[in-house]
């Protein structure tokens, strides 16, 4: 690249009240030379107890003193960068690497799969190329009500991407937008007309898996309609004593797996990794041994943290994969 074309992806500037924070260090400098000249001039000059209690004192404040010089190395001269997301896109967007996420779930009863699945949208949602994205659920309690919810997710995300990156949405769960930041009064009546519409899909979605999460079974139509059921969980006896199971409900790779404007979705993989009673599963290490089969950079989120408040499990910085890559 010529130099003169050349542009950078992030910028460099010094933050706000170093001289202020100078000042203030060479205050505190002041005060532990005045601290240690007194210790020195004011020794006790008989023995015994006193003194060494006060040899104590004094090389306990030298400790202090020690550790806070130390730290002003990362104190003095404080900088903030700023990425410049788009640059990254313009030049890198063709040669940027495919990333995997990973989501990982254990049981249905702790972690509703409703929740989960929120948390699968908002990480589907990131501004990155979705044809580089792929998302995997591990599933270790191996719930077919969670592979309902995924399924049940995966048709959605077909119009709640699209929505999220037309308006800039945030958050990135639907979860978690719908119940706090949708406002249609407030908003552009373009932005309210589409979010109105994605609202009552989202809504149709919740009750179907709300009520089959009720019911502890998947629907007899969803049944018939996907063949995994059928010919993956019969052959599950329990949750500890089963087979792989692996479906991949949306394959980026497919010309199919398009949304309602015609762009790439994500992949999106399913995941029950093999259980047998005579091994040990290692729990959380073992789900993330079986994910952990391909090159390409990673990120793990565990389902049932709570990444923004207490009410609502998404990842909140959907640019986060961009932001990384402009830093050197």
């Amino acid at each position: 690249m010529k130099k003169e074309n050349y542009v950078t992806l992030f910028e460099t500037k010094a933050a706000k009240g170093r001289l202020a924070y100078k000042l203030y260090a060479a205050s505190v400098i002041i005060g532990i030379c005045l601290i240690f000249s007194y210790r020195v001039i004011h020794l006790p000059a008989q023995g015994g107890l006193e003194t060494w209690t006060w040899i104590g004192i004094t090389l306990a404040e030298l400790w202090f003193a020690l550790y806070w010089l130390i730290t002003q190395s990362v104190r003095w001269n404080p900088i903030s960068r700023y990425t410049f997301k788009d640059r990254l896109s313009q030049r890198y967007e063709k040669v940027l690497p495919k990333v995997d996420l990973f989501v990982c779930t254990a049981d249905h009863t702790v972690e509703p799969p409703l929740m989960v699945v929120n948390t699968v949208l908002s990480v589907m949602a990131y501004d990155y190329p979705t044809e580089k994205l792929c998302v995997y659920l591990s599933d270790d309690g191996g719930s077919e009500l969670m592979l309902y919810a995924l399924l049940e997710a995966s048709r959605f995300s077909k119009y709640w991407l699209p929505f999220c990156k037309k308006f800039k949405i945030e958050p990135r769960s639907p979860g978690a937008y719908f119940s706090t930041d949708f406002k249609p009064f407030n908003i552009d009546p373009v932005m309210a007309k589409e979010g109105l519409t994605i609202k009552e899909l989202y809504e149709d979605m919740k009750k179907r898996i709300d009520n089959a999460t009720k019911l502890g079974q998947v629907p007899e139509e969803a049944r018939k309609e996907h063949k995994v059921f059928q010919e993956q969980w019969d052959l599950v006896s329990s949750r500890r004593d089963h087979p792989t199971i692996l479906h991949i409900l949306t394959d980026g790779s497919d010309p199919r797996a398009v949304d309602i404007e015609g762009q790439t979705l994500p992949t999106l993989v399913y995941l029950a990794r093999e259980k047998r009673p005579q091994y040990h599963h290692n729990f959380k290490a073992g789900a993330l041994n079986a994910l952990v089969s391909r090159l390409t950079p990673h990120i793990y989120i565990k389902a049932n943290k709570h990444i923004r408040n207490n009410d609502d499990i998404y990842v909140t910085i959907n640019q986060v994969q961009i932001n990384a890559r402009t830093l050197p």
